[in-house]
């Protein structure tokens, strides 16, 4: 079973723990309500998908200079800061949602540009306050308890999906979407308690100016690091070509039926491998060839992504009637694709905990906010790609392209990838262990 240390060995942990997921079931809530509101208006899956694509810029830029910003000023004054703006941007959806539906009352919509303009301010500030939470792991806990945090963590976001996305669904088809945003926004009184309770945590050794040379200096840092580069290049890879959360909308609407219902339970089967993966990571202290863990976990993701897309596909040919609601669920299909889900939740799961730790293992304590930075540009920026990349091919091929064809792309990419050996030393990825950790 999962080990509890890090919850008993340092409060402050705990507090940021709790409040973390929290906060993250009405995250993910928002996350499931915005492609619902969007899909309302416009019909389009693309429209869904362009919520991660004018986000992705901004968010890179806010990934790169809040992990900067954090390497040089406190870094629970910068979380706390970062946490009012999300917070700020969540009641802004609030009162948007309020709109659409005051103008669908009229035979309407409201425009959706505004949409994408609060979501992505929202990006932004979530982007600088992961990077920072992320940041301080390594300064409330010591190295020996590192990895089991990082399990702890994918407790708490597999909570957040399972319980955010299933909670939005329900709401969204019971209350509206107005509703759906004012709960998260009140949910997120928890993490920013969490957030605000961590003790000063002021730049460790002599001082430092943020500008483009600390900036310049975490990018050499990342170059000379082959093994956190590479962690965070085969994560680009499978969350560019597995992710299918985009294709919900469409899929509840056609070939699934159920409408948000299936949204929802959908994104929460990916959850239920999440944290199903870390309620027993108990034995992730005694793995130590972390490289190999990474890539096997993630070729696991990239069959589970195949599957997604031949049963979607197989279903896009059978005969049968998909309608809003429980009753217009068609079951079979809600099953196999539950299952795909869980399994890619699961693979995912396995390969964050040994990234994040290689991650935080490997480097110097004035270099994680920088890295952190990166590390919260790719796993959010990345999925952003995906939902471009799984918007564009749906749209032009059919449903069923995208995780059918991205899952063997994973397979492929990461069998050669993560076996290039470095012509200094002659040692790959895969040869990576913790027990003597080299960046």
């Amino acid at each position: 079973m999962v080990d509890l240390a890090p919850l008993k060995h340092s409060p402050a942990f705990a507090r940021l723990w709790i409040g973390g997921t929290v906060s993250g079931i009405g995250a993910q809530m928002t996350v499931v309500a915005v492609g619902l509101q969007i899909y309302e208006i416009t019909d389009s899956t693309f429209a869904v998908g362009l919520v991660g694509g004018f986000a992705l810029v901004p968010m890179i830029v806010a990934g790169l200079w809040g992990g900067m910003l954090a390497d040089v000023f406190d870094r629970r004054r910068l979380a706390v800061a970062s946490s009012l703006v999300a917070w700020a941007s969540t009641f802004a959806l609030v009162l948007l949602a309020v709109w659409d539906a005051a103008a669908h009352a009229h035979g309407g919509h409201a425009p959706v540009w505004p949409f994408y303009v609060v979501t992505t301010v929202n990006a932004v500030a979530a982007t600088i306050s992961s990077t920072t939470r992320g940041s301080v792991v390594a300064r409330i806990l010591p190295p020996h308890l590192v990895s089991r945090a990082t399990a702890l963590n994918g407790i708490a976001f597999g909570a957040a999906l399972t319980l955010g996305p299933a909670a939005a669904g329900i709401l969204a088809s019971s209350a509206g979407l107005a509703w759906t945003f004012a709960v998260d926004a009140v949910l997120f009184t928890a993490g920013f308690l969490g957030v605000w309770s961590l003790p000063a945590l002021p730049r460790l050794g002599e001082q430092a100016q943020a500008g483009w040379g600390m900036l310049r200096e975490g990018a050499a840092f990342l170059g000379r690091s082959p093994n956190i580069r590479m962690s965070f290049i085969v994560d680009v890879i499978a969350m560019t070509f597995g992710r299918p959360y985009v294709l919900f909308p469409a899929l509840g609407a056609t070939v699934v039926g159920g409408g948000s219902l299936t949204v929802g339970a959908l994104t929460a089967a990916g959850a239920v491998g999440t944290i199903l993966v870390s309620l027993f990571s108990g034995p992730v202290a005694h793995v130590h060839r972390h490289g190999v863990a990474i890539a096997r976990a993630i070729t696991v993701f990239g069959c589970f992504a195949v599957v997604f897309g031949v049963v979607v596909l197989v279903m896009g040919l059978v005969d049968h009637d998909a309608a809003p609601g429980w009753a217009g669920i068609y079951w079979p299909a809600m099953v196999l694709l539950g299952v795909a889900m869980a399994g890619l939740g699961a693979a995912d799961e396995v390969s964050s905990i040994f990234r994040q730790t290689m991650i935080i293992q490997a480097s110097p304590d004035e270099m994680r906010g920088r890295l952190q930075g990166i590390f919260v540009v790719v796993v959010t920026g990345g999925p952003r790609i995906g939902d471009m990349y799984a918007g564009v091919l749906a749209t032009a091929v059919g449903l069923w392209c995208p995780p059918l064809l991205g899952g063997l792309v994973i397979v492929v990419l990461i069998a050669v990838v993560t076996r290039v050996r470095r012509a200094s030393t002659g040692v790959s990825f895969r040869d990576y262990d913790d027990r003597h950790p080299v960046a």
